[in-house]
């Protein structure tokens, strides 16, 4: 009898390890420098695939009064934060990953960790001052297709952290991959960029 028979037979229910509402932070030696000291806030994981904004790179190009009047939306109550690099996938496209306790049409809720929005309404109310608390502007996005994550995952590429709000919102943009790796009981200097043998 086969392991997942004996678990219908159990009337357990099996379910893959969804990565939606926690925090996937790159490992060193990951190979790919678009994603070195990533900490992403995956937003979307299913069979069909995953979707994740990361939340520790500054664009470097453009703040958020400027991406607003690119988009014809006065600036208005909205500070000129930072910007973020979401992603490699669709680089023009932008999300607002946001407190959970704020909705507009559109808005995915990611559990209570956080959700997203990706429509232009979000940044209207941001900029009237009755947007979500917390927010941060990203452009682009980290995305795979079905089953790349789970096999990145399997060759030392990514570690999972919890969705851990104090981590998105209240700290450093510079200190939130040390910061996401320690929720894990890991400290980032004693990581290897080489994975271990048995």
């Amino acid at each position: 009898m086969s392991g997942t028979g004996s678990a219908r037979m159990l009337g357990l229910v099996e379910t893959p390890p969804f990565l939606s509402g926690q925090l996937l932070l790159s490992m060193p030696g990951i190979g790919d420098d678009r994603f070195d000291r990533a900490v992403i806030a995956m937003c979307l994981h299913d069979d069909g695939g995953a979707l994740g904004l990361m939340v520790n790179r500054p664009h470097g190009q453009i703040r958020l009064h400027a991406l607003l009047e690119q988009l014809g939306i006065a600036p208005g109550e909205a500070p000129d934060a930072a910007v973020l690099e979401g992603g490699p996938v669709e680089p023009g496209r932008g999300f607002v990953l946001h407190e959970a306790d704020y909705a507009a049409a559109g808005t995915i809720r990611v559990g209570d960790a956080w959700a997203f929005t990706s429509t232009l309404d979000i940044l209207q109310a941001i900029a009237r001052g009755d947007g979500p608390k917390r927010w941060l502007v990203a452009l682009g996005y980290a995305g795979w297709g079905a089953g790349q994550l789970e096999g990145e995952m399997q060759q030392h590429g990514w570690h999972i952290a919890p969705g851990d709000g104090a981590t998105v919102w209240d700290t450093a943009i510079e200190k939130r991959w040390a910061r996401a790796f320690a929720l894990t009981g890991v400290a980032v200097a004693n990581l290897s960029a080489t994975p271990g043998r048995a």
